[in-house]
């Protein structure tokens, strides 16, 4: 965990709990780090590009929290610098619920999940939605069919990757099903190979 995120994370509530529950000394000395945004590693950079889904965090005006899925071909999610990441905005089931969160209020949060290796980050930042056509020229994944409606910029304030505890191991179906296929070739070449081993006796 980074301090920024700590800073972020651990209101006077939630430190009150770690007092009680035996864990604030663990994590006093993040609290006490530089007050500054973290920046995106090269490890960071190369997981966010591995994505092919997210789950993305906001605010609305009642109060209320609302998780959104967004989902695309691997590198959708763009790190566009240490600092940014950017995203194609598809057009979904039009509710526009995320986007009207953003007129009120810019913070976010995004999990990303890797089920197949049991990993996953949590992103604090600030987003904006915008149309600017260089950025959706940069940020327009080539031959995915879905309709770009605008796009999304959120300047990361912290991150963090969690263990790995508690995580199901879950492998994507075009993985399974090109396993499948290649053992399926495999049980027909030794089925050949049986087949004139027979004939040969």
């Amino acid at each position: 965990m980074t301090s920024r995120f700590a800073q972020l994370a651990f209101t006077p509530g939630v430190q009150r709990h770690q007092r009680e529950h035996g864990s604030a000394r663990a994590y006093r000395p993040l609290l006490d780090g530089p007050v500054v945004a973290d920046r995106l590693g090269e490890a960071e950079r190369e997981f966010v590009h591995e994505r092919d889904s997210f789950y993305l965090a906001s605010v609305g005006e009642t109060g209320w929290p609302y998780v959104q899925h967004r989902g695309g071909p691997p590198g959708f999610l763009k790190a566009l610098d240490d600092r940014t990441l950017g995203f194609a905005d598809f057009r979904g089931n039009r509710q526009y619920i995320t986007l009207g969160n953003l007129d009120h209020e810019n913070r976010v949060a995004l999990f990303l999940m890797d089920y197949a290796h049991q990993v996953r980050m949590k992103i604090m930042g600030r987003a904006r939605a915008t149309g600017d056509p260089a950025l959706l020229a940069e940020l327009t994944v080539p031959h995915y069919r879905a309709k770009v409606e605008r796009a999304v910029l959120i300047e990361v304030e912290a991150f963090d990757w969690n263990c790995r505890q508690h995580i199901p191991r879950l492998v994507p179906l075009d993985a399974v099903e090109r396993t499948v296929a290649s053992l399926q070739e495999r049980i027909a070449e030794l089925e050949r190979q049986n087949a004139e081993l027979r004939a040969a006796r």
